[in-house]
């Protein structure tokens, strides 16, 4: 199991990396290792708040998944939620919070999993650091490359 934790302050309204980590869509376009999305079940749950559910086709070194999660985009509160609806998890929590910083906005990034088998586990375990940098990395580019250098 782990849990990982990241705070990064970008350039950009809050507003802006809201919708860009809320568009599940795109995400094969800027990151490596996602190489398709299927959105299905999309609708708005109450005022400002929209839910989906996505499956992703992701491929890193030589593991090939698929995995699937429910969404939940709180613009009120500029919050992304991410559960596990199947896949190769045991558990997968994730969650983006985006507040306005007097430099932009300070991005909180949560992730929680674990994976059924214990050998993927481990060995992504030991790398998911930089992993995790190097996903908030292909967000910073993404927003550079849609809102310009900030």
């Amino acid at each position: 199991m782990a849990v990982h934790r990241l705070t990064r302050i970008l350039p950009y309204r809050p507003e802006e990396l809201f919708a860009l980590v809320g568009n599940v869509r795109d995400y094969p376009e800027f990151v490596p290792w996602i190489s398709s999305i299927r959105v299905w079940n999309e609708r708005e749950t109450s005022a400002g708040v929209t839910e989906l559910d996505a499956e992703a086709q992701v491929g890193f070194a030589m593991v090939r998944e698929r995995f699937a999660t429910s969404v939940k985009c709180d613009s009120n509160t500029r919050t992304i939620g991410v559960g596990l609806i199947r896949g190769p998890f045991k558990h997968l929590k994730n969650e983006w919070k985006f507040s306005p910083h007097e430099s932009g906005t300070q991005v909180d990034f949560f992730i929680d999993f674990e994976f059924r088998s214990r050998f993927l586990d481990k060995v992504l375990q030991q790398h998911f650091d930089r992993a995790a940098l190097r996903l908030i990395s292909c967000f910073e580019q993404r927003a550079a490359a849609l809102y310009g250098r900030g």
